[in-house]
Formats: C-alpha cells, sequence, structure tokens
C-alpha cells in the first residue's frame, strides 16, 4: 500500500480513536473557556454531548491531515529545507486543509458542549437559521492560526524525539508506543503554549459573551477578554487542555503508528 493511501486510513483511525475516548475533557475544556461559565454551560453533566457529530468529522479531518502531512514531507525532502522546517511546512499545510473539516465540526460540538442547542439536528438548523453555511466557518483562520503554532511545535518535535529514540537504540527503529510517548509530551507542551489562541476560538464558536454581545474577530475577542475577565482568563482550562491532548497525544500517535506499521507490514 503505497504511503499515501496508508497515511489516509491510519489518519482516520488515530483521529478517530482521540476524538470519541476523550469526549469528556474535550467537554470539560470547552465549558471552562465559556462565557457563562463552566456550571451555567454544562458542568459535569452530558459529558458525551456533540460525540456522534465529533466522531463523524474525526476521520477524514485526520486522514486528510496525515495525507497533506506525509505528502509534503515527501515532495520537500532534498530541498533547500532542513528537515526541521520541512516538517513546520508540512504540518501547517496539513492543519489548513484538516481544519476545512474539523472547524464546522468544532462548531456544532462546542454549541453542543456549552447547552446551546440540545442536540446535533437542533444545532446545524440553529447555525444555518442564524449564519447560513458561513457560520460553519465561524472561527476558521482563528483555529488554522491556533493549529498551525500548534503542529509547528509538536511535529517537528515528535520526528526529533523519534529519531533521538531509534539513535538510542541503534538501529533506528521505534515502538508504536515510544512514538506514542513522544506525541503525548510534543503535544502537552504545544497545548499549554497555545491555550489563549484556543479561548479565542472557543468564544468566537460560542459567539457572544454573556450580556449578548456578538464576539466579532480574534483580536477583537482578545482584547474584550483581557479587557472584561482579566488576561488571566485567556489560560482557561490549560489544565484540562494539557491533560486531554497529553492523553489525545498518546492515543493518536500510537494509533498512528501501529496502524502504519501493519499496513506496510501487510504489503
Amino acid at each position: 500500500m503505497g504511503v499515501d493511501v496508508t497515511a489516509l486510513v491510519a489518519g482516520g483511525v488515530a483521529g478517530f480513536s482521540v476524538d470519541t475516548s476523550l469526549m469528556p475533557l474535550d467537554a470539560i475544556k470547552t465549558r471552562l473557556q465559556s462565557p457563562m461559565g463552566f456550571r451555567a454551560a454544562g458542568g459535569f453533566s452530558n459529558l458525551f454531548a456533540g460525540v456522534g457529530v465529533a466522531a463523524l468529522g474525526s476521520v477524514p479531518g485526520a486522514s486528510l491531515f496525515f495525507f497533506t502531512y506525509e505528502t509534503t514531507k515527501a515532495n520537500l525532502a532534498g530541498g533547500p529545507l532542513s528537515d526541521y522546517q520541512t516538517q513546520m511546512a508540512a504540518a501547517s499545510l496539513g492543519e489548513i486543509a484538516a481544519c476545512l473539516i474539523r472547524v464546522p465540526v468544532e462548531n456544532v460540538k462546542q454549541k453542543r458542549q456549552a447547552g446551546l442547542f440540545k442536540d446535533n439536528s437542533s444545532a446545524l438548523r440553529g447555525i444555518m437559521a442564524r449564519q447560513g453555511y458561513s457560520g460553519f466557518y465561524t472561527g476558521y483562520w482563528t483555529t488554522v492560526l491556533r493549529e498551525i503554532p500548534f503542529s509547528m511545535i509538536q511535529f517537528p518535535l515528535w520526528e526529533a524525539l523519534k529519531v533521538e529514540i531509534g539513535r538510542r537504540r541503534g538501529d533506528g527503529t521505534v515502538h508504536s508506543w515510544e512514538s506514542a510517548a513522544a506525541g503525548s509530551a510534543s503535544g502537552a507542551l504545544a497545548a499549554a503554549v497555545t491555550t489563549p489562541l484556543d479561548v479565542v476560538k472557543t468564544r468566537l464558536m460560542l459567539g457572544s459573551d454573556p450580556k449578548g454581545v456578538p464576539y466579532d474577530g480574534a483580536l477583537s475577542t482578545l482584547q474584550r477578554v483581557v479587557r472584561d475577565e482579566g488576561a488571566g482568563k485567556l489560560m482557561a482550562g490549560v489544565g484540562p487542555r494539557v491533560f486531554w491532548i497529553g492523553i489525545g497525544g498518546f492515543v493518536y500517535f500510537f494509533a498512528y503508528q501501529k496502524t502504519r506499521y501493519l499496513l506496510e507490514e501487510s504489503t
């Protein structure tokens, strides 16, 4: 099986595994970042709200990311860019592509998690009625601007850790669980650094502040959060986010690496 198809399949398995298994932590993070406050947004109730739409979007989103990432790396190999620069470029393009699927899913999922709609159907109808199709892409560029720095930290670090693991073993091999551990550590670090961008993205997707005043643009939203709630609010949900992405990184990269190994061994 060619590397591109392998990346598509392995990425889909990885995305489905992490998005469905860790939905409760994602919901807690979203509610901590909600302008309504944690309890008003749902607290610890119904932590699997939006899991259906998340599962539906996780497979194509992760598949598209890894397809783009691996294809870009292969095309840039041997060129003027260093390995680190190649990995950053590949990860950035992967995120731009994946967000075409991820952002509509996030818009529905986060509105469900914050208690704005009781089910996926009403969320879909509500977004369409209020904003039309463009409503599903609210926060697209904010998400991209969050995901690109995240991936520019996570993926080169993940690749470097794998190289170091293989070097220490002496034969260059990396077990699936070792790739998972490297992904967990790199993801947790990237998650902490990019939490302010995640808060802004969440506010834009939820739509308005507690007084019903709509958020408008990433910079304006960031300024309003700092002005009205203090700079510390930009780190809201950092604990669950780091914990979720740390664990999620292990699940994600284990599923990806293991699936790739199995597919490559079968050919």
